[in-house]
């Protein structure tokens, strides 16, 4: 690929809930989330629901890193009982990008301290990106933009295009 060639940017959203999942929930974060990845240049490849389950987690993002170079999920980031997204994350990941998530939370503290509860992670699978995102849409959305901006360069180095 030449360096003037621009990175296929690709994306899928993880929904992560169990009430959603099952059907008692309309999911309006994951919707939410395409919709901020579609006005930042991204081709939506795949969209899932799966339960706050880590094995449904790990597996279905194994599943849309191997279809899209940035995976987002939105949901189960908080410190609940069932908010396993990090760990299932952190699991299926080759490395982290800590100072992904740090902005996260720092952007997010301008609007509540709530932030600081977010245990989002931001890592490397192969040549993909996976983010967590919190399961509110509003908080979703204004995570995602607060690092979009970081994402196509983090997938062009990912890509093998170092030059800089």
């Amino acid at each position: 690929m030449s360096s003037s060639t621009p990175e296929a940017l690709t994306g899928a959203v993880l929904t992560v809930s169990d009430s959603s999942a099952r059907g008692e929930r309309v999911d309006l974060s994951g919707p939410a989330v395409a919709a901020a990845l579609q006005k930042n240049k991204f081709t939506i490849v795949a969209t899932e629901i799966v339960p706050d389950e880590q094995p449904a987690i790990q597996n279905a993002l194994v599943r849309l890193a191997g279809k899209a170079r940035f995976v987002v999920t939105t949901g189960g980031t908080g410190i609940a009982a069932r908010d396993v997204t990090p760990e299932a994350t952190r699991a299926v990941c080759d490395r982290l990008l800590e100072g992904v998530a740090e902005r996260m939370r720092a952007e997010g503290a301008k609007k509540t301290r709530f932030a600081a509860l977010s245990r989002a992670i931001c890592g490397v699978r192969g040549t993909s990106v996976i983010l967590n995102l919190p399961g509110s849409p509003a908080g979703a959305v204004d995570s995602l933009e607060s690092v979009v901006d970081l994402i196509p360069h983090a997938l062009q180095l990912l890509g093998g295009n170092t030059k800089h």
